[in-house]
């Protein structure tokens, strides 16, 4: 019995130190943070301005099929919620014609089982969670991204030769 009992505090003492050395190898900072922060985790930074939207009501080229088309004006102050949707002002079936903004797509319309509504479908309803405005930000990360043109007229010269 004293065997076991001296086998377990010594088993609690040995496990207690390793948790301790890991916890202290874990909190001491690096001199270069790995992170898009470029902060410890603890710190809280000031954060970076925000970027302008970018305001020209022009049709933006998609990078890929199926892509949701980007919003290319401002949106700030746009209400937004179970009341109201701000966005159908311009871009509802019915208001187009004054607006001369895109209709919503047909899809907008449609519930899960393709049925077609006559009102927005719900799971449409929240535009932003699809539709972006466009920043001219600089990139935070690397991107050697091709969209689908290029990588077609690639294959096809590719063929040529």
């Amino acid at each position: 019995m004293k065997t076991f009992k001296l086998a377990s505090a010594f088993s609690a003492l040995v496990f207690s130190a390793l948790m301790m050395t890991s916890v202290t190898a874990a909190s001491i900072p690096e001199d270069k943070i790995d992170t898009l922060r470029q902060a410890p985790i603890n710190v809280e930074p000031t954060p970076p301005a925000m970027q302008a939207v970018l305001n020209k009501d022009i049709k933006e080229v998609r990078n890929y099929p199926m892509q949701p088309p980007v919003i290319p004006h401002k949106i700030d102050g746009y209400q937004l919620d179970l009341k109201v949707n701000k966005c159908m002002a311009c871009h509802a079936r019915q208001r187009t014609g004054d607006s001369q903004a895109p209709m919503v797509s047909v899809t907008h319309y449609m519930d899960r089982d393709n049925n077609f509504l006559a009102e927005l479908s719900p799971r449409r309803y929240f535009c932003t969670q699809c539709h972006v405005p466009q920043l001219d930000a600089k990139l935070l990360v690397e991107n050697d991204f091709v969209d689908m043109d290029h990588l077609i007229k690639a294959n096809t010269e590719q063929k040529k030769h």
